[in-house]
């Protein structure tokens, strides 16, 4: 589903802090599943899949099926200033997120296994 969002949209969308933690580690990450963002925020599975779809709702990410695991990252057709945005924010808040980053890489061998991004 494409959205166009809106600069409101988009800080309505930032201004919950799990939400906004999520987002920051999908744009560090590029992609991640609902088993990592859990594990490495230490919140819920409901409660993460609840922001999830808030933010596939709202346009701001993409999901996609490999196997058992749904993978979310960025929507591509978000706009130039709102990918600054959260670049941005994610690099002037490294303290900030670093517990968030230390759990997920601490999952080690328990993320689940992309498959190669393409095939000829």
């Amino acid at each position: 589903m494409s959205v166009a969002l809106n600069p409101e949209q988009l800080f309505k969308c930032l201004a919950e802090e799990t939400r906004l933690r999520m987002l920051l580690l999908i744009v560090q990450e590029q992609e991640l599943c609902v088993c990592e963002l859990t594990y490495a925020l230490g919140q819920s599975q409901p409660k993460i899949s609840r922001h999830l779809a808030h933010l596939r709702t709202s346009g701001v990410l993409t999901d996609r099926r490999q196997g058992q695991w749904v993978y979310y990252r960025l929507h591509p057709a978000l706009s130039a200033w709102m990918l600054d945005v959260l670049s941005l924010t994610l690099q002037a808040n490294q303290d900030w997120l670093q517990s968030d980053q230390k759990r997920l890489k601490q999952m080690g061998m328990d993320r689940p296994v992309r498959a190669a991004a393409c095939c000829a």
